[in-house]
């Protein structure tokens, strides 16, 4: 392993929830990386989504709690540039084995990376 590797698993810290011998390697990969790497990463993900609302002029604060939270979705989902963004800020903190690794099931993993946010992201909804 790599200075790079080494700092970043100091730097992102331990594994956020429950691994046992009946995980699938997506739920590992979830628990080991994706987890730490969105909690690190939590201040400038919803910076991101504050500026995506300003930057199209959206009245996020006249909007009602359940279109708030379709707002979320529907940003994250349906916009592939804001969308291109926010995962550039999680993989450029994967190692250089994490990347290898979420490479050969990407399109599954960014199923759960997105979700991931979308439901960190409505967590915090009072902060827009």
């Amino acid at each position: 392993m790599n200075q790079r590797d080494v700092f970043l698993k100091e730097f992102r810290g331990e594994t956020i929830g429950t691994i046992n011998t009946q995980s699938s390697s997506d739920e590992l990969f979830q628990n080991e990386v994706l987890r730490p790497i969105l909690k690190l990463q939590n201040d400038l993900l919803v910076a991101s989504f504050i500026n995506h609302l300003a930057k199209n002029k959206i009245d996020y604060s006249a909007l009602t709690i359940e279109k708030k939270m379709a707002m979320i979705e529907n940003a994250i989902q349906k916009d592939i540039k804001f969308r291109n963004a926010l995962k550039g800020m999680i993989l450029g903190l994967f190692t250089t084995d994490e990347y290898l690794q979420y490479i050969k099931n990407a399109e599954s993993l960014n199923k759960r990376m997105m979700n991931m946010l979308i439901e960190r992201l409505k967590s915090q909804v009072q902060l827009f």
